[in-house]
């Protein structure tokens, strides 16, 4: 994947800014979080919000291997 310049209005990047530390996230991090947020959003429109931003939650930490198997407690 290549790196590529591109110009982003100041009020987008004073907002990255300010939400990256929030979200332990560096500020390149935060602009792509909120692109794939959009474009999930766009390619689903009935979806919540909160729906999206668990799925891609979950994805990470699948992803970091920090899930285990669930199964039944045996009464």
């Amino acid at each position: 994947m290549t790196a590529n310049a591109i110009r982003l209005s100041e009020e987008i990047m004073e907002a990255a800014i300010t939400y990256a530390p929030a979200n332990s996230r560096s500020v390149p991090k935060q602009i792509e979080h909120w692109i794939k947020i959009g474009q999930i959003a766009e390619e689903n429109p009935d979806l919540p919000y909160e729906f999206i931003k668990d799925v891609l939650e979950a994805k990470r930490e699948m992803e970091r291997g920090a899930v285990s198997t669930f199964s039944f407690r045996k009464k």
